[in-house]
């Protein structure tokens, strides 16, 4: 078993302070790194070390691998977390890692390069027998070759980027008429995102489920799946209300998209955790979009109904160890939400709502998890993802869980940024949500944004809640608005439903 003494964590916010928790279970050192927007961060505090590592801009910190291997090497780190995003699904960047003689806590660098190439993946998958939307395995050269293979699949079809992920550099395009500028967009933001304007076009299903099933594999041949999340709560392509398990899938299903998940892991050799995603259409077909070959943001659900600490078996793998189960062992344990707490305005099409936090107070009690990657007083950054944190639920069913959210969204009190708390509430208390009959489509279709606080209940007495928050203390917090007003930045984001 290789030894790991000290890990360093390639990243920031709150994904970082995950992985140095668990470092700190398993006894491991940590070094954190941050930038210039990022001196105040709570996971510098959390670490043994840190190291600045550059400007505010990502790609003149958290971007730079140079001054992330020398950051390592630096403190004599023995391995390299990548947590997600940034360079966690980067090939060079493991390649590096391993030829400077440190650990890469993630997948081999071609296992990455195979899944990170969305026309070479589905042609992996063709192979492996697992189904994925009709459309192109190769990237189309023109706009003519684009136009002949759209017209084969039939409108409306889905323009994504090759080398792309996270809903960037990806257009739904109905018809002919629109589908050169759809291209021209497509390319032009993942040009933008990826460095790499390679398209490809499948078909697209109007309102689908996006279903995803979590795999652990380790350097000894053994493959697990650790079940299902429902991810189709989304704006922009984005999630932002995740649950497992789902609603709709019996044991049947969940046992064959398990088993596609399994062999899509295994097609490409991979070692570590990772995620393989699925649409599933109105008849209960499913298809193969994408693998994400890093830990994803909503695994705390997983951990939640599974028990299983998903940091600490990345690290035990990345030890060379076998993994500590088999497949019979891991059984679902109740029912766990997610919701992404942003730094949004859901009123404005979920526009970013940055600033500096003045106040923060995250919800507590029995089952409720937060994941936060910021602090009161603290700046959310305009330069990276405006997340404020992840709120976590478990129960013994879904309906407590979904009492429990809506109990934990009304603690959750926030000031001096709009927040996607009272989109989370609403989608909370929407009958289709809680009936389990929801789609990707649920935001487009569903959602009125008139109606984000006069669903949440009668509202309350604006000027006794505002006198209850304000602080003496913080002039910034003492504007009182009238009740035909929607809550200003400063004022608690909880106040339409914090009352018992």
């Amino acid at each position: 078993m290789t030894v790991i003494n000290k890990i360093l964590v390639a990243n920031r916010g709150e994904i970082a302070l995950r992985i140095i928790r668990t470092c700190r279970d398993m006894g491991i050192r940590t070094v954190a790194v941050y930038s210039e927007a990022d001196m105040e961060s709570p996971h510098l505090h959390a670490a043994e070390e840190s190291v600045f590592i550059g400007l505010a801009p990502s790609p003149e910190s958290y971007l730079d691998i140079g001054k992330l291997i020398a950051a390592a090497k630096e403190t004599a780190a023995d391995a390299i977390h990548p947590g997600y995003g940034f360079l966690s699904e980067n090939a060079e960047f493991a390649r590096k890692c391993i030829d400077e003689g440190l650990i890469f806590i993630g997948p081999p660098p071609e296992s990455i390069d195979l899944m990170g190439d969305k026309t070479a993946a589905r042609k992996l998958m063709a192979r492996a027998n697992v189904p994925f939307p009709p459309g192109t395995q190769n990237h189309l050269e023109t706009i003519e070759e684009a136009g002949k293979a759209a017209e084969q699949i039939g409108f409306p079809v889905l323009v994504k980027a090759a080398a792309g992920g996270g809903g960037k550099g990806m257009r739904i395009i109905e018809d002919r008429e629109n589908f050169t500028s759809g291209i021209k967009a497509a390319r032009s933001e993942a040009r933008n995102a990826f460095g790499d304007d390679r398209i490809y076009i499948e078909k697209y299903f109007n309102s689908p489920k996006h279903i995803e099933i979590q795999i652990i594999s380790d350097a000894h041949g053994n493959v697990c799946h650790l079940f299902e999340r429902e991810c189709s709560i989304q704006r922009r392509h984005q999630k932002v209300i995740e649950e497992a398990p789902s609603t709709v899938l019996d044991q049947e299903m969940r046992s064959r998209m398990a088993e596609s998940a399994i062999k899509a892991a295994e097609a490409c050799n991979y070692i570590g955790a990772g995620t393989v995603e699925f649409l599933v259409d109105r008849e209960m077909n499913y298809y193969f979009i994408e693998m994400n070959t890093r830990l994803q943001v909503e695994h705390p659900v997983t951990e939640l109904i599974t028990g299983y600490d998903l940091v600490e078996l990345q690290i035990r793998v990345a030890r060379g160890e076998e993994l500590p189960f088999q497949q019979d062992d891991i059984k679902i344990s109740g029912h766990a939400i997610e919701c992404r707490i942003y730094a949004e305005d859901p009123e404005e099409n979920f526009l970013p709502a940055v600033g500096r936090l003045a106040r923060h107070r995250p919800p507590a009690g029995p089952w409720i998890r937060v994941d936060a990657g910021v602090e009161e007083g603290q700046e959310i950054s305009i330069h990276y993802d405006p997340m404020i944190s992840k709120l976590c639920v478990h129960a013994p069913d879904r309906a407590m869980a979904v009492s429990r959210m809506l109990r934990a969204l009304a603690e959750y009190e926030i000031a001096g940024c709009r927040t996607t708390i009272p989109f989370c509430s609403y989608v909370m208390r929407h009958p289709d949500f809680a009936d389990g009959n929801y789609n990707t489509a649920f935001v487009r279709d569903k959602y009125q944004p008139d109606k984000l606080y006069s669903e949440a209940g009668d509202e309350p007495d604006i000027v006794a809640i505002a006198a209850a928050f304000v602080s003496e203390n913080d002039p910034e917090e003492k504007s009182v608005r009238d009740n035909s007003a929607k809550p200003s930045g400063t004022e608690p984001d909880n106040w339409w439903n914090n009352r018992r």
